[in-house]
């Protein structure tokens, strides 16, 4: 397994010292990579080791003295969903998903503006809007052959759109963004049960849904699709990543 790492070094680099975005009383900071080249396989390896993927950019947390950014995965064969889950995948049944190789156009554009003025709104998110260029270079770009994304429309409508990564063992949840309209429908959650789904219907044994920080409301809902498993530790590459499903596992029903 080791060996499988790639034998060029890549670009490292730590971004400065910066307040946290989800505990206002924590200094964060991450590490970034960037690779010319990357297999599915070695990124594979990344991912167990709690490294996650932006456009080129590799990272993970290596905040100055915080470790609440804790890398979560939940076991796709064993979960199973809570009667709150079950309804939310009832209720979206009539929407259609299709996987593609990602892609940039008007529509989606539009409907991710629509999403994050919805946020900035309702949560006080920065408010961003994106170009089709800053789109592309934050999520598409890079020479990879596992990206792919999601499409969720309603008769044929562009609702929401999920980015993932697969590799041979697992789906990489990137990002989704929906709707404001159809906030009511909770497609984030119906978007992580089609996850799940897929990944069942490829052989996949996890799916990683990226940085779980129990003191954070907006990342409440990781720990709510078990049974799931947490990175012990931020480890080396030539060093074994230890995860552990917790003794208690965190899940409402509802």
């Amino acid at each position: 397994m080791r060996d499988s790492f790639p034998t060029s070094l890549p670009l490292v680099f730590r971004e400065p010292p910066r307040p946290c975005s989800y505990l206002p009383d924590q200094t964060a900071a991450l590490e970034y990579r960037l690779y010319r080249t990357l297999t599915a396989t070695q990124y594979s390896l990344l991912l167990g080791r709690g490294w996650r993927r932006m456009g080129t950019h590799f990272f993970r947390p290596r905040c100055p003295a915080c470790t609440q950014c804790v890398s979560l995965r939940v076991d796709v064969a064993a979960f199973q969903p809570s009667k709150s889950q079950r309804r939310c995948w009832q209720k979206n049944q009539e929407i259609e998903t299709v996987v593609e190789r990602p892609e940039v156009s008007s529509e989606q554009i539009a409907l991710y503006n629509a999403y994050h003025a919805d946020m900035h709104a309702r949560r006080g998110w920065p408010n961003r809007e994106t170009a089709p260029s800053e789109y592309f270079e934050g999520f598409l770009a890079g020479p990879w052959d596992f990206p792919f994304e999601i499409r969720y429309l309603a008769e044929g409508q562009l609702v929401g759109l999920g980015l993932i990564d697969v590799v041979p063992d697992a789906i990489s949840s990137i990002y989704f963004y929906h709707a404001p309209e159809l906030r009511s429908r909770a497609l984030g959650t119906f978007s992580i049960l089609r996850e799940i789904e897929l990944a069942r219907e490829l052989g996949k044994r996890w799916l990683y849904l990226g940085y779980w920080v129990s003191g954070c409301q907006s990342m409440a809902y990781k720990n709510q699709f078990g049974p799931y498993e947490l990175l012990s530790a931020y480890v080396a590459d030539n060093d074994d990543p230890v995860w552990k499903r917790p003794d208690s596992q965190e899940i409402q029903e509802g």
